[in-house]
């Protein structure tokens, strides 16, 4: 049987992931739903209709779905699951005051695609990102390894595209690393940064590094300003596009995600940004990095503060 994915909202996020991930070329099908009516639909005959100029031969399918898990069906043995649902930042907004309309949005959605895919990877997007993890895995059902966040990939893009264009050097000689949680205490970890294998600090001083990092923080906020009228997608989406294509390649790529963490870093019992082997069965281990006692003290305190938040969601 061939491999199917099904991306969860039809917004800009939701259909650039479906995209990327068509154009991978390697499922045989791609779902993409949404509330509004006839969106995911036009959305998937438009796709379906670039095939021939890619070259790809993935199928799109479009499927309109409401509260009651109407639509639903089509999602039908997913091995892999995107929920992007949940609505945008807008100007001044922080991604905690999304937690409770998304919480309802996002709990009503796993509990509806579960039904039909048993036995999928969910990969979450919507925002407060780790709270909406640790809901989606709560409202599923599923084992912790099955449902992951992305985050952790987006930050370090962010953060590699920074240093890149602070150094003018090209991004693939760059290597960063964001840890922690996707938001305010986001913990990228410079002595794991490298410019074609030379360290950071050497490159660049400690002031100028804590800039680029203050500004990978804030690289989502930077956007949403600028947009005014919803947040980024085109990065973002390149990230859950990969960690699907991971799993869906049972390919053990190590990545940055959001993923359950119990005593790795001497941190248990909390979804957090790290870094995670991923293949089929989702999250194959966590893999721990060797950081700074610095990072360490922060990843810690990252992981309080994400504690915190996601004992609360337990109950929305």
């Amino acid at each position: 049987m061939g491999k199917k994915v099904t991306v969860v909202g039809a917004g800009f996020y939701g259909s650039t992931t479906a995209q990327r991930l068509a154009e991978y070329d390697v499922f045989d099908e791609v779902v993409l739903t949404d509330i509004v009516e006839g969106k995911p639909e036009g959305i998937a005959l438009d796709m379906n209709q670039s095939r021939t100029i890619e070259g790809f031969e993935t199928k799109v399918v479009g499927a309109t779905t409401d509260n009651d898990g109407n639509g639903y069906e089509k999602t039908a043995g997913s091995d892999v699951i995107v929920i992007t649902a949940g609505l945008p930042r807008k100007p001044g907004m922080s991604r905690m005051d999304l937690l409770e309309v998304n919480a309802r949005i996002v709990r009503g959605v796993t509990e509806n695609l579960v039904k039909h895919s048993p036995n999928a990877v969910i990969i979450v997007v919507s925002n407060p990102l780790d709270e909406m993890t640790a809901l989606a895995q709560l409202a599923s059902g599923f084992p912790k390894h099955r449902v992951l966040g992305q985050a952790g990939m987006l930050d370090t893009a962010r953060f590699t595209n920074f240093v890149a264009e602070e150094l003018q050097v090209p991004v693939k000689s760059v290597t960063t690393l964001t840890l922690g949680s996707h938001g305010d205490t986001m913990v990228p970890v410079p002595s794991q940064s490298s410019v074609d294998g030379k360290p950071l600090a050497d490159l660049l001083p400690a002031d100028k590094v804590e800039e680029l990092v203050t500004k990978t923080r804030n690289g989502g906020a930077e956007i949403v300003a600028l947009l005014k009228t919803g947040s980024a997608y085109y990065a973002p989406s390149a990230a859950a596009a990969r960690m699907a294509k991971a799993v869906a390649e049972d390919s053990g790529a190590v990545l940055p995600v959001c993923a359950w963490v119990d005593g790795e870093y001497g941190i248990s019992g909390v979804y957090l940004g790290v870094n995670a082997k991923i293949g089929a069965a989702g999250v194959v281990e966590v893999v721990e990095t060797p950081l700074t006692d610095g990072e360490l003290a922060n990843l810690k305190e990252a992981a309080e503060a994400v504690r915190a938040k996601q004992a609360d969601v337990a109950e929305l």
